[in-house]
């Protein structure tokens, strides 16, 4: 494989997880009215389950590109991608408001490991 193919094919897949992890942020707030109404959220839960990403998503932001730095970019953003899709699938498959907030952290962490330092060469 050419360099500028690489190049290519590394700007796409860093493209993808980061449109990936923007729209998981957009999906949970525009489904908030059918959270609240299955899951019986009150308006504290749902300002939770928003802030459960965004908070772990924040907090790493150095400490996911220092473990970019120390075990290599390709490899964090792979666990990143592993960890965030898991996560995502705990808080699909939550059957409370507790365990929806919980699993939402999750996909904030491996957002911020995934996104932290693999779009730098």
């Amino acid at each position: 494989m050419s360099r500028r193919t690489a190049t290519i094919w590394t700007f796409a897949i860093t493209s993808v997880a980061l449109f990936m992890t923007t729209l998981d942020n957009l999906v949970v707030t525009t489904a908030l009215p059918v959270i609240h109404r299955d899951l019986h959220a009150s308006l504290s839960g749902l300002e939770w389950t928003v802030n459960a990403y965004t908070l772990t998503f924040a907090v790493f932001l150095i400490t996911g590109a220092a473990l970019g730095d120390r075990f290599g970019r390709r490899r964090m953003f792979v666990i990143g991608l592993a960890i965030f899709t898991a996560g995502s699938a705990a808080a699909a498959l939550a059957p409370s408001i507790e365990v929806l907030i919980a699993a939402r952290a999750g996909p904030g962490f491996g957002a911020r490991a995934s996104v932290g330092r693999s779009c730098c060469r």
